[in-house]
């Protein structure tokens, strides 16, 4: 569970940052090199590949070198620990917001109740 959680960590700690998130989406259109997803950045080579190498770690990036160039790839399985801790935090999100309306409800038909006049009550005019 800890090493579950770790990799969590991990994987929120790498899409935490703008930089990282643009890398990931433009490897969702298909692998590249690291000088293609370099290209679009104000920073050196060296910084660039820090957040090559926070991606590999967080396994949301797997890269090959071939000859002088390295391929980077998205390798999507990663996102599947957080998939279902998003799934699991909805669930219990939504059955707190049930019991909320259930509640809430609940008040309405006393306060509802506590306003409706008695039938014991003579009506103006009535008599």
């Amino acid at each position: 569970m800890a090493n579950q959680f770790s990799r969590l960590d991990q994987i929120f700690s790498a899409l935490a940052d703008p930089t990282r998130r643009a890398i990931v989406m433009r490897l969702c259109a298909g692998e590249a090199s690291v000088g293609e997803l370099a290209d679009p950045f104000d920073m050196a080579l060296p910084s660039f590949m820090k957040h090559i190498h926070v991606l590999e770690t967080s396994g949301l990036v797997l890269s090959e070198k071939s000859g002088r160039v390295r391929t980077c790839r998205l390798s999507p399985d990663a996102l599947l620990g957080a998939e279902e801790w998003f799934q699991q935090q909805r669930a219990i999100w939504e059955a707190r917001l049930d019991r909320f309306e259930a509640y809430v409800m609940q008040l309405k038909k006393e306060r509802a109740a506590t306003k409706r006049p008695s039938r014991t009550t003579k009506r103006k005019g009535s008599e």
